[in-house]
């Protein structure tokens, strides 16, 4: 049981809120590149990735490993998205910072995805079944390059005028 939940379902719950997180990311970052802020979407990709970061905590297994690394990491990248959205979205420094956050959040969502396939996937596990291998060392390289790519785009096509949305004293 995880939080009162079978862990089987928890953890199928958690991947379908990695796949959602994933999915909303994809449609956010497509927004960006065409200067577009998606709030409802923004909003829907912020919370099912840090609800994909906070479900990851408490499956086994337990203490302070990469997976768990990754999560703290994930969520402090949203919560600083977050921040640079909803907070301080004023200035240029904060379409900045919500810019690399977001695409930071997405890549590791994207990166975690990527070493499940290469453990859960047939095909892919024979190539790489301990994930030291050239093949997932060579996709991981793919999609760190994509995602530096994307956020390098995104930032520059991106400018929307955030301080339509800035919270208002």
């Amino acid at each position: 049981m995880t939080w009162g939940i079978p862990t089987p379902v928890f953890l199928e719950l958690h991947v379908a809120l990695s796949l959602a997180g994933i999915a909303t990311g994809f449609v956010v970052v497509f927004g960006m590149l065409n200067d577009r802020h998606l709030p409802v979407w923004s909003a829907a990709f912020m919370a099912t990735t840090l609800l994909t970061g906070v479900t990851g905590f408490p499956l086994a297994p337990f203490g302070l490993d990469p997976p768990r690394i990754v999560g703290g990491l994930l969520i402090c990248l949203l919560i600083a998205a977050g921040a640079a959205l909803y907070l301080f979205a004023g200035t240029v420094a904060a379409r900045s910072v919500y810019v690399l956050c977001s695409v930071a959040a997405l890549y590791l969502n994207v990166f975690v995805a990527v070493a499940q396939a290469f453990q859960k996937i047939g095909p892919l596990h024979a190539l790489a079944p301990t994930q030291n291998e050239p093949p997932f060392a060579a996709a991981q390289i793919v999609v760190l390059a994509a995602f530096i790519a994307i956020c390098v785009l995104a930032r520059r096509r991106f400018r929307w005028p955030f301080a339509s949305i800035a919270v208002r004293a």
